[in-house]
């Protein structure tokens, strides 16, 4: 069976998805910014097909009623998105080791991005919100 692994920088945090990887978004949303420092690429993957070694060196901060986001409480590495309501959880793109074998799907809240950077002409759909 297809396996992916990742981790943050440290290795204090360690994950395994079993099966393929969803194609990532990139959110260009204020918060995701924030949180990543950049925009941020995820793969929302179902919950089920994922372990997490060293959770307990996640700190988890709700940054809405909707949501949650995870990092390394040692290295500060960013690399859970959580919807609590869904059955899926998004995983930084960042943090996979390679190879990922996928492609960026869409840009998400392109009027929300930075006045730092342009996204290219990269044949990727985008959605304003």
């Amino acid at each position: 069976m297809e396996k992916h692994t990742g981790s943050c920088i440290c290795g204090a945090v360690r994950f395994t998805v079993e099966g393929p990887l969803p194609a990532p978004d990139a959110c260009h949303c204020t918060i995701c910014r924030k949180f990543s420092g950049h925009y941020y690429s995820g793969s929302d993957v179902p919950r089920k097909r994922v372990k997490v070694e060293g959770e307990e060196n996640v700190t988890w901060y709700r940054s809405s009623d909707k949501a949650r986001r995870g990092f390394c409480k040692i290295c500060g590495a960013s690399l859970f998105f959580d919807p609590t309501y869904r059955d899926w959880f998004g995983i930084s793109m960042g943090a996979f080791d390679k190879p990922t074998g996928t492609k960026l799907a869409i840009h998400i809240f392109t009027a929300d991005k930075g006045d730092y950077y342009e996204i290219g002409e990269d044949g990727v759909p985008r959605n304003e919100q």
